[in-house]
């Protein structure tokens, strides 16, 4: 084994060994705290020990080991899963810093299976990065499925255990059903699994069985939320807000786009799809999603779910920009899945805040907030500022490539959807910050501030990230343009 693969090997070690490192420590918190953070900051070292290789035009691998003949786990890092990695590996020590105050400052239970469900998810999350194949990468996208699932029904009642079903339901019914279908007809036609540059389906397929192979996939690569595969996200909002923020920013959703964009790149290949009518519907769904979402997002009350519509709509615009399949549009998805984990976790982490704090769930209760909790409604101004697509925050540059690229294709649909979304994120985030710094209510005569230190700390970071990955985009830009051959 070379370094190289070595590093590959250590980076999905790692995690594990952390759950199991936090699963002996349980009874002693501080200790099982420590574990975490040195677990979750060797993780990131690690990662970023192959950046280097990566820009450089390498391609680290490592094969695990074959099931069958022909069917390997196998582990490469390209550029997309770099920036996958990148994102998952940088955000999990900011969110186990924040979960250490919520899940103090919440009194809440089971935090030794909490931390140790957590790190398994990362384990996870490493394996889908580095996939080299779709066997390798469906085994661990069901991995992490199961992972979360604790996660997700860990308040323990009824909300929680029915949320649970939804969330396994639709999510294990998706994969089974339809995108392992779609694997082994892949490996039926093609006699691999592999990810290559350029796809592998070129010359096997096209036509309505094309569009119907893409279906099959779309749809049954359920964590990306398409509607109508995506009542799971809002029915998991019942979890303890670090879940959600894994849910949204850190693991789940990101893997489920992150596949989306790397079976278009390297397993039909962009040119195979270019002028096949068949695979437009893609690109109509995603538009609908991002529209609708939007629509119900407007309407909700409850902080949490206003946040979850919106990141079904979110999610969508990276499947948009890689369904307009123009290079630039496809460098804005791969921008997008940074831009939106950055902005996206900050919010969750202010809602949790609030709750944590303030004891507030719903956006009509937040007016005059922001000046007893500015540290927090400040980094939500900024988070927001990212979801609509303002500049300085990150968002903006991931949309500006999109627009670029759906007018380079032609694709005006796109460019509509993207302007009439982005007024739509304005118009459920902005009377949020506006109402938090207005004059409080007149017998709102409770007195409270900031939350527990930790979870200030960890969100004004991914504020900060947001603003720094607008002032300094060289890094994911420059692994966008190597995952699609070409420099703006």
């Amino acid at each position: 084994m070379d370094l190289q693969a070595a590093r590959i090997a250590l980076a999905l070690a790692l995690p594990f060994l952390g759950a199991l490192g936090i699963w002996l420590s349980g009874r002693t918190p501080n200790r099982r705290e420590a574990v975490t953070l040195s677990a979750a900051i060797a993780l990131l070292l690690t990662v970023l020990s192959l950046l280097p290789a990566v820009l450089a035009g390498e391609r680290p691998a490592w094969t695990f080991g074959e099931l069958v003949p022909g069917l390997a786990i196998a582990f490469r890092v390209e550029p997309l899963g770099m920036i996958f990695a990148l994102v998952a590996a940088l955000l999990w020590p900011i969110n186990s810093l924040y979960s250490i105050g919520y899940l103090r400052g919440n009194a809440e239970k089971h935090q030794t299976r909490f931390y140790i469900f957590f790190a398994l998810a990362l384990f996870a999350t490493m394996g889908i990065a580095f996939a080299d194949n779709l066997i390798t990468l469906f085994i661990f996208y069901e991995f992490l499925t199961f992972s979360t699932y604790p996660l997700v029904t860990h308040k323990g009642n009824e909300a929680a255990r029915t949320a649970g079903r939804v969330y396994l339901g639709i999510l294990i019914t998706t994969s089974i059903g339809l995108l392992l279908p779609a694997i082994i007809w892949t490996w039926s036609l093609t006699g691999t699994t592999q990810f290559r540059e350029g796809g592998i389906l070129g010359g096997y397929l096209d036509g309505p069985l094309l569009g119907l192979l893409l279906c099959l996939f779309m749809f049954g690569i359920g964590k990306a939320a398409l509607m109508p595969i995506h009542r799971w996200l809002p029915a998991a909002m019942v979890a303890p807000t670090p879940v959600s923020a894994l849910l949204h920013a850190v693991a789940v959703v990101k893997s489920g786009v992150f596949t989306v964009v790397k079976v278009l790149l390297y397993t039909f290949g962009i040119e195979t799809l270019q002028g096949q009518s068949a695979a437009d519907w893609l690109l109509y769904i995603a538009s609908f999603t991002i529209v609708v979402a939007s629509i119900v997002a407007l309407r909700q009350d409850n902080l949490k779910r206003r946040l979850a519509y919106s990141t079904i709509s979110q999610l969508s615009y990276v499947i948009l920009a890689a369904a307009i399949l123009a290079p630039l549009s496809l460098v804005g998805a791969a921008l997008h899945i940074a831009a939106h984990a950055c902005g996206k976790i900050t919010l969750f982490f202010a809602a949790g805040a609030i709750h944590t704090a303030a004891h507030k769930t719903q956006v009509s209760q937040l007016r005059g907030i922001g000046w007893r909790m500015p540290w927090t409604m400040g980094a939500f101004a900024i988070g927001s500022l990212s979801m609509i697509g303002v500049p300085p925050a990150a968002g903006f540059l991931s949309k500006w490539y999109m627009l670029v690229g759906a007018f380079e294709m032609q694709q005006f649909l796109a460019v509509a959807v993207i302007i009439l979304s982005t007024l739509l994120n304005a118009a459920y985030f902005v009377p949020i910050v506006f109402s938090a710094f207005s004059t409080p209510r007149p017998d709102d005569a409770a007195t409270h501030g900031e939350a527990p230190l930790p979870m200030v700390i960890a969100l004004c970071t991914t504020a900060a990230l947001t603003l720094l990955l607008f002032l300094f985009p060289r890094i994911p830009l420059q692994l966008a343009e190597q995952m699609v051959g070409y420099a703006p």
